[in-house]
């Protein structure tokens, strides 16, 4: 058996962390877009930067980081914070709206909300659960199982559970576990299940055949059968969201998301939801510059008036990094 590399480190990943907070206050709280981008292309660039940035005038040299981004930079360097990120955390209505949202179900706008209606915290929300929708009250009753990490021993476990369960339902049946674990990851948040069969093509998927209503639909009956599977937050024709459970004595309750991807868009399905982000969003730019455009679904060459073409066929990952003519990265490391 060979050993798993250790993923790679992010020499900025300091200065990466407080600009993903702040973009995520800006988009979550003060609701501005146009702020939350900029920060996470700057995280972005940051993180793409082989070395450490040693001052803001040497960040500013990168593409999309400014002057304002730059000194915030500085200001980290000298004192390792931020006086705005500190303004940000000492709110109570910030604090009150971050520990709301530590619920799945519950975004920014429906903390705000309920911050608004006297609902701080998560001991109130327990008082007031004929507030909750249906996955809210779900989040709510498995919240301390949810924030637990999952070991990678645990989600080899659910990995082998869930192949072998649909390998009995079908063997034609492509499975992959994606996300921070397909990237070696020593634990999880939740379980990313792809799942593809050659009976279910972007074609037939157009047409809205019989296999596009009810293929899912008996893949995750099968799931439930066997008892993995101990609650839905939501069912529909290309994604389940729920809550699974390994048989073993004393296993927590897991978040799980299952998608069905047609066949012959598999492997870019698998590649997008394996991650990292910020992997992605380089993939993208690069396949930009190679004159093509690339998405979860499909690389598709431009032409001169920047028009998409006909989708090119990938037989594997491999394939759609051989297509832009990119050197094949492995999983384990995407971790940006």
């Amino acid at each position: 058996m060979s050993k798993r590399k250790a993923p790679k480190e992010n020499p900025n990943s300091e200065f990466c962390d407080f600009l993903i907070e702040l973009a995520d206050f800006e988009k979550n709280v003060e609701r501005n877009t146009f702020k939350s981008k900029a920060y996470r292309k700057a995280a972005s660039v940051l993180a793409s930067h082989p070395t450490r940035i040693t001052s803001g005038k040497e960040a500013q040299k990168l593409d999309g980081i400014g002057d304002k981004i730059g000194k915030k930079i500085d200001e980290f360097i000298k004192s390792g914070t931020l006086q705005k990120l500190e303004k940000i955390r000492a709110s109570s209505s910030n604090v009150s709206i971050k520990e709301l949202t530590r619920v799945p179900g519950i975004g920014p706008a429906a903390a705000k909300k309920f911050v608004e209606d006297g609902i701080s915290s998560i001991a109130d929300l327990r008082k007031n659960t004929e507030k909750l929708n249906h996955h809210q009250n779900i989040g709510l009753k498995y919240l301390d199982d949810f924030e637990s990490r999952i070991p990678r021993s645990e989600m080899m476990l659910h990995e082998k559970f869930v192949v072998d369960a649909m390998s009995s339902f079908d063997k034609d049946i492509q499975v992959s576990i994606c996300g921070s674990y397909r990237r070696g990851a020593e634990s999880s948040g939740d379980i990313d299940v792809l799942v593809a069969h050659p009976d279910f093509t972007s074609q037939t998927k157009a047409l809205g055949t019989p296999a596009k209503e009810n293929r899912l639909k008996r893949i995750i009956g099968v799931l439930e059968k066997s008892g993995y599977i101990k609650d839905t937050i939501s069912h529909g024709d290309a994604k389940f969201m729920g809550v699974c459970k390994l048989p073993e004595d004393g296993s927590k309750h897991r978040h799980l998301d299952v998608r069905l991807i047609p066949f012959d868009q598999y492997h870019f399905g698998v590649l997008f939801f394996t991650g990292s982000d910020i992997f992605n969003q380089q993939m993208r730019k690069e396949a930009l510059e190679k004159g093509f455009t690339l998405n979860e679904y499909c690389i598709r060459p431009l032409g001169i008036s920047g028009t998409p073409g006909e989708a090119i066929a990938a037989g594997s990952e491999r394939e759609i990094f051989e297509i832009i003519g990119k050197d094949y990265v492995k999983p384990i490391d995407r971790n940006l």
